[in-house]
This record gives C-alpha cells, structure tokens and sequence, in this order.
C-alpha cells in the first residue's frame, strides 16, 4: 500500500510556470486598473498555473463528499448520536442536504462515498463502495486505525478522482459524527498548538461536552504519540477514514492538474496530512472558507492558506467548498472573457 501510495505521488507534476506568467500578462492589459479585481486577479493566474493553460476552463465541477464514522464519538464528543452519519449519507443521495443545493447552484457534481461508515447500505442507491472498515477504533485506547488501513485510505479517494472522465476543478467535503475530533488532534500534531487552542465546539457540544473532547484528544494524543514527521503515523493514530479519503483526492486533484478547493476544518485536516505527505500539493490548494472551528484558522496558517470566504460556516459536507468553485469560476471567467485595452478600443493608463 505505502509503495503504491509513494509511486502516485513522485508523478505530481509541477504547475506550469509558463501558464501563469501568461495569465499574469493578460490581466495586466484588461479593461480595468491593474490589482483592481484583487484576489479574482490571483486566483485565475493560480488556477491557469494548475491547469497548465494561460485561458483556464472550469465546466466540469465534482465536489466529493465522503463519510465515516469514528470509535472516539463514544466518548461523548458530538451533541448527535454516530446514526446521524449513515442517515445523512442517504440524505445526500437523494439531494436533499445543504451540499445538494449549493452544489446544484455551482453546477456541480456531487460524488458521495463511504470510506468507513459503520453500516451497510442496501440496495442500487448507495454510495461509491471505498469502506476501508466499519469505523476507526476509538483512538483514546489506541490506534483509530493501523498504517496499512490509513494508506488504503488515501489510495481511495486518489481512486476516486481517477474515475471522473472530466474534471477541471474538485471540492472536497466530509460527513461523520465526532470528525471535528480527530481533525483537532491532527491539528494540534502538525501546528504544535495546544489543544484546548484548536479544539471546537464541532456539532454543538456544550461545555461539558467540548471539556470531554479536549480530554478524549489529550488522552488520545498521550497514549499514540503521533508522530508529525510521519503523516501516516499520524493518520493512523489520530485520523478518520474520510481524512484519508480528503488527502487521497487532493493528491489526485494535483495528479489531475486540477485545482482543489478545500471546504471546512475536516478537509483542512486532511490537506495536513496529504501536504505532509506531499509537499508538491500544496500550489493546488484554494481554501474554500474559514470555518467558525477554532482550530481552522490556525490549520490555515500553517498551510500558508489565505481562505476565499468568511461566512462563519461549520457545516461540513462541502458546503463552503461549493460556494468557493463559484468565485474559482468567476475568477477564470474574468480572464477569459474580459476586454483587453486594445480589443475594446480603450485608452490605457497614461505614464
């Protein structure tokens, strides 16, 4: 598994640079001040960089939202109880979910997919099979999961950006009861904070409920010793199995050469690991929002993120990730489609 996941990740190509510096120009001689259009300006050269072509396309537009349940929501970590996370499954299935709405005002594909979601869903209308085990472990007792599950992981949700025909940009999204946990204690690993500072209220947990979350994840922390040279190690120990899966598709959004739009503070966390995994990832990166977690924003400035919105959102599931390929596209759609002085006959700015 390792060496599989190793080899996909020595074929990451390198954005172009010729692309962006291309893009850069082109905006330099719209119908506008230069910097007028600020971070739209900087994210189409990034995206037209990603995708290697000085006009950026975005039509094809998968958001994946992936799901799994955690041993550690025992603990009494979330305000809902873990059946909450095959029952949201189906209601993604049938469209019904805050991802379906906004995901259809995107005009974008939603691609739902059990990577370890602690039930077995019957029928033709289910999710895309990648479960790697009916939920982690609880990790305050030991390992969530062994190395070999958290590499089957990440090779998943690569597996699953593989199998889209056309893809020129991805949203991630997460859904399972008590993955605001070990995306805190993944967190706290990689940023060296502690971890009442990026621990957060998740689905609503009142006081006493988010006291036994920072103690679930400081006794899980003590008792596996992650280690944050080791992204696996830490995975393995501390993560979920739709952490892996998130750090799967940004590793296969980069082999795609596919901007990745990363939603929410489990996302982020799985952007830790796959970052840590692969540093060569990281200019694919868009950060969709910064979430109302309190461990997000700390997450985003140790990836060096600066996040598109700020629309104090903590839902999960893509949401934000949705609303941020809108602005992706408006982004490109500027540079593509906008004037330049010459074509529209305008007088540039005088010297």
């Amino acid at each position: 598994m390792e060496e599989r996941l190793r080899t996909r990740i020595a074929q990451i190509p390198t954005p172009s640079a010729e692309a962006a510096q291309a893009a850069a120009l082109r905006q330099e001689q719209l119908t506008k001040p230069q910097g007028s259009l600020g971070r739209l300006e900087r994210l189409s050269i990034q995206i037209a960089g990603i995708q290697g072509r000085e006009r950026p396309r975005i039509e094809h537009k998968t958001i994946f939202t992936l799901a799994g349940d955690h041993g550690v929501a025992r603990q009494g970590v979330s305000a809902y109880p873990a059946e909450v996370t095959p029952q949201m499954v189906f209601n993604f299935l049938a469209g019904g979910a805050g991802i379906n709405v906004l995901a259809r005002q995107a005009g974008a594909r939603v691609v739902v997919a059990d990577l370890g979601v602690n039930y077995d869903f019957p029928g033709p209308n289910r999710p895309l099979d990648k479960k790697v085990a009916m939920g982690t472990a609880d990790m305050t007792q030991g390992p969530a999961m062994t190395r070999e599950e958290a590499a089957k992981s990440i090779l998943a949700g690569i597996e699953l950006v593989d199998r889209e025909k056309d893809l020129d940009i991805l949203g991630t999204g997460d859904m399972g009861i008590g993955n605001t946990t070990p995306s805190a204690a993944i967190t706290a690993v990689f940023t060296g904070r502690s971890v009442a500072e990026v621990t957060g209220r998740g689905t609503g947990v009142d006081d006493l409920g988010l006291a036994a979350k920072v103690a679930a994840i400081e006794k899980a922390l003590a008792v596996n010793r992650p280690d944050p040279r080791d992204a696996l190690d830490v995975l393995a120990k501390v993560g979920g199995f739709e952490i892996g899966g998130i750090a799967g598709l940004i590793i296969g959004g980069a082999l795609r050469r596919a901007p990745v739009v990363i939603d929410g503070f489990i996302s982020g966390a799985g952007a830790l690991i796959a970052s840590a995994l692969a540093p060569s990832v990281r200019p694919y990166l868009i950060a969709a929002h910064q979430s109302v977690e309190v461990g997000h924003r700390y997450l985003l400035e140790h990836l060096g993120l600066n996040p598109i919105l700020n629309l104090e959102l903590r839902l999960g599931e893509g949401t934000g990730a949705a609303l941020a390929i809108m602005i992706c596209q408006a982004a490109a759609a500027v540079l593509n489609e906008m004037a330049t002085f010459a074509e529209a006959g305008v007088s540039e700015k005088e010297e």
